[in-house]
């Protein structure tokens, strides 16, 4: 069983920065394809950002230039860095993993996925 725990969540004003944490444990959680999504209430849950075993990253238009992706292998750990933040992208942020090739934005669907964790909410006020 693969477990997935997001943390880093929280409040900041529009232009500011954070750091979420996607802490994962069990057989084949690192598998091919890690990633990012984001729903905000009323709104479908989109891809925000991807990662292959390999390292290779693919992000969301919106976000390219702002937001990073990356994996610290000792701790077990996916990152997802978001900087220059705008009030729209206000939402729940959720890690995912064991999703299908081609792991690439803006291609890659929720049902690409097969584990999930449980979100980490990032507000940005204005």
């Amino acid at each position: 069983q693969v477990q997935l725990v997001e943390s880093g969540g929280g409040s900041v004003q529009s232009g500011g920065s954070l750091r979420l944490s996607c802490a994962a444990s069990g057989y084949d959680y690192r598998t091919y394809c890690m990633g990012w999504f984001r729903q905000a209430p009323g709104k479908e849950r989109e891809g925000v950002a991807a990662i292959t075993s390999g390292g290779s990253t693919s992000y969301a238009d919106s976000v390219k230039g702002r937001f990073t992706i990356s994996q610290d292998n000792a701790k077990n750990t996916l990152y997802l860095h978001l900087s220059s933040l705008k009030p729209e992208e206000t939402a729940m942020y959720y890690c995912a993993t064991g999703g299908r090739i081609p792991c690439e934005l803006p291609s890659m669907e929720v049902g690409d996925f097969r584990y999930w964790g449980k979100g980490t909410e990032v507000t940005v006020s204005s």
